[in-house]
C-alpha cells in the first residue's frame, strides 16, 4: 500500500509537472502543491482516526480524484479549481460517517423515512428546479447548483435494504416495487433516464440478492426491455441517441457529431497516447463530464484507460469483498447495493463513449466534472469504509470468542 501510495505521487508529479512546462502557469504549481498537500493529509488522517479502514480503498479514491484533477487542468483550469474544492470540503465533512456508521444501530429502522425523503427530494425539481441538457433535474440557488438524484441514490439504497432486511414476502416484494417504482417514475418525468436506469438495476439486483430468485432478474431485464421500447417511442432525445448509436457516420454533422469525436479520440491516442495536452479532447461536446473518458484515451493512451478501467473493476470487487465479509444482514443488503450502483455507472459512462451502448448522459466516477457526482461517490466510499470497519470489528469478535472457549475448553481438561 505504501508503494501504491509513492507511484501515484510521482505520477501526479510528473502530469502537473508537464502542464506547468506546457504554460508557465504558476497557478498549476499552486493548485498541484495543495492537492498533494490534501491527498497527503486525508490519507494520514484516515490512518490515525481510523486505523482499521482499508488502504486499497482509500488509495482507489484518493488516484481516481488525482486522474480528474489533472485531466480537468488541462480542459479548465476554472472547473479544476471548482471540482478540487468540492472534493476537499466533500472528503473533510464525511470523515464523520464511518464512526457514525458503527454507532448508528438504529439505520435499518428509517425504511420509510428513506423512501419519503427521497422523494421528495426528486420531486423538488418539480418547483424549484432548472433544465440542464434536456433533463429537469437540478436544483439552482443562485451559483450553487446541485442534482438532487445524485444524493438520493443513496437513500435509495438504504431504503431497499431496510426493506429487503427482513424475510421477503411477496407483500414486502410488491410494496418496496411500487415504491421504488416511483422513484423511477419521477425520473423519467424529470428526462433523467440515465439515473432512472441506474435506481431500477439496483432495484433489481438488490431483490436478486435478498432473495436469491433468478425471476428477478429474469423480470427485470424484461421490463428494461420494454422500458427501453417505451422511452424510444415517448422521448425525441431518446430516439436522437438511439440514431447516434446506430449509425453516427451518416448524421455526424448533427446528432452523431459527440460520439464520432468521441470515437476519433478514443482511436487517434492508440495504445500509448498523443501525450499529455498534446490531444484535441475540446472538440469533443461536454468532455469534461460525460466524455472525459475519450479525453483521457486520447493524451493517455487506451492501455492506461484499460488500467483505468481495471482500477474500477477492483473498487468493484473490493465493495463485494466487504458485502460478502460482514454478518448483519442490512449493511450486506447496503454494501450489494452500492456495488452495484458504482460498477452499473461505469459501465453505462464507458459504454456510452466507446459506442457500446447509446449514450446515457452518466459520469465517470470520482472524474468527471461535477460537484453532486463527486460529493456523492465520495459519502458512497465512506459508507464503505464503514461497512469494512465493521466487517473487521465482527472478525475481531469472532477471534475472541473462539480463543475464550478454547481457554475455557484447556481449562475444564485441566480440571
Amino acid at each position: 500500500m505504501n508503494r501504491q501510495e509513492r507511484f501515484m505521487f510521482i505520477f501526479h508529479f510528473i502530469c502537473y509537472g508537464v502542464l506547468f512546462l506546457k504554460t508557465f502557469d504558476v497557478k498549476i504549481l499552486i493548485l498541484y502543491v495543495a492537492q498533494a498537500v490534501f491527498f497527503k493529509v486525508l490519507i494520514l488522517i484516515y490512518e490515525r482516526i481510523y486505523a482499521d479502514c482499508s488502504r486499497i480503498l482509500m488509495n482507489h479514491t484518493c488516484f481516481l480524484l488525482l486522474i480528474g484533477f489533472v485531466v480537468l487542468t488541462r480542459l479548465d483550469f476554472a472547473q479544476a479549481v471548482r471540482q478540487f474544492a468540492i472534493a476537499a470540503v466533500s472528503s473533510l465533512v464525511v470523515l464523520i460517517v464511518p464512526y457514525f456508521l458503527e454507532k448508528a444501530y438504529w439505520l435499518k429502522r428509517l425504511r420509510w423515512i428513506y423512501g419519503l425523503i427521497g422523494l421528495a427530494l426528486l420531486a423538488s425539481v418539480f418547483v424549484i428546479g432548472t433544465t440542464k441538457n434536456g433533463s429537469t433535474n437540478w436544483i439552482s440557488i443562485g451559483s450553487f447548483a446541485m442534482q438532487p438524484s445524485e444524493f438520493v441514490k443513496i437513500a435509495f439504497v438504504f431504503f431497499l435494504a431496510a426493506m429487503l432486511e427482513r424475510p421477503a414476502s411477496f407483500k414486502r416484494i410488491f410494496v418496496t416495487a411500487l415504491f421504488s417504482g416511483c422513484h423511477v417514475m419521477v425520473l423519467i418525468m424529470e428526462r433523467d433516464l440515465g439515473g432512472a436506469l441506474i435506481y431500477f438495476v439496483i432495484f433489481v439486483f438488490l431483490c436478486y440478492a435478498a432473495t436469491g430468485r433468478g425471476v428477478y432478474v429474469i423480470g427485470g431485464a424484461s421490463a428494461g426491455v420494454l422500458a427501453g421500447r417505451l422511452a424510444y417511442i415517448l422521448f425525441s432525445h431518446v430516439r436522437a441517441r438511439f440514431d447516434a448509436w446506430t449509425d453516427p457516420w451518416s448524421i455526424i454533422e448533427g446528432r452523431g457529431y459527440q460520439i464520432t469525436q468521441s470515437l476519433f479520440a478514443i482511436g487517434t491516442g492508440s495504445w500509448f497516447g498523443m501525450g499529455l495536452t498534446q490531444g484535441s479532447p475540446s472538440d469533443i461536446p461536454v468532455v469534461e463530464s460525460d466524455f472525459i473518458f475519450s479525453a483521457i484515451a486520447e493524451e493517455f493512451g487506451v492501455f492506461f484507460a484499460i488500467c483505468l478501467i481495471f482500477i474500477y473493476l477492483g473498487v468493484f470487487v473490493h465493495f463485494l469483498q466487504i458485502a460478502m465479509d460482514v454478518k448483519g444482514r442490512f449493511y450486506k443488503l447496503v454494501a450489494y447495493g452500492f456495488s452495484i450502483c458504482f460498477i452499473f455507472q461505469v459501465f453505462l459512462c464507458i459504454g456510452g463513449v466507446t459506442k457500446f451502448i447509446p449514450s446515457t448522459g452518466v459520469t465517470l466516477p470520482l472524474i468527471s466534472y461535477g460537484g453532486s457526482s463527486v460529493a456523492s461517490t465520495l459519502i458512497i466510499f465512506a459508507i464503505m469504509q464503514g461497512i469494512f470497519m465493521i466487517a473487521y470489528k465482527e472478525d475481531e469478535e469472532v477471534v475472541e470468542d473462539e480463543q475464550t472457549s478454547e481457554i475455557n475448553t484447556e481449562r475444564q481438561n485441566v480440571r
